[in-house]
């Protein structure tokens, strides 16, 4: 049986995830308050991140970076796309 929980990015009762998506308090948070609906827009959107600041992962402040753009996009304003970009057709 799926997990129902109040997602608080769509604001509304929606499918939770299956397991926790990210190390420590912050993963705690988003297991309990993120949806799986909410969960895939954001790894929408760091995949946008990650290619338009061309960001290397090994980098330890490109992840600092990316987990707080997590969180203003889950959690508060819903992050910002780079100045400038242009969506693929």
């Amino acid at each position: 049986m799926t997990r129902m929980i109040d997602c608080v990015k769509l604001k509304k009762q929606a499918a939770g995830l299956e397991y926790q998506p990210y190390p420590g308090e912050l993963g705690k948070r988003i297991y309990a308050e993120i949806s799986q609906e909410a969960w895939q827009q954001w790894l929408s959107h760091q995949t946008m991140l990650i290619n338009e600041y061309r960001l290397n992962m090994l980098d330890p402040k490109a992840r600092e970076f990316l987990a707080r753009e997590m969180e203003l996009f889950l959690f508060e304003s819903g992050g910002q796309k780079p100045a400038g970009y242009i969506p693929p057709e």
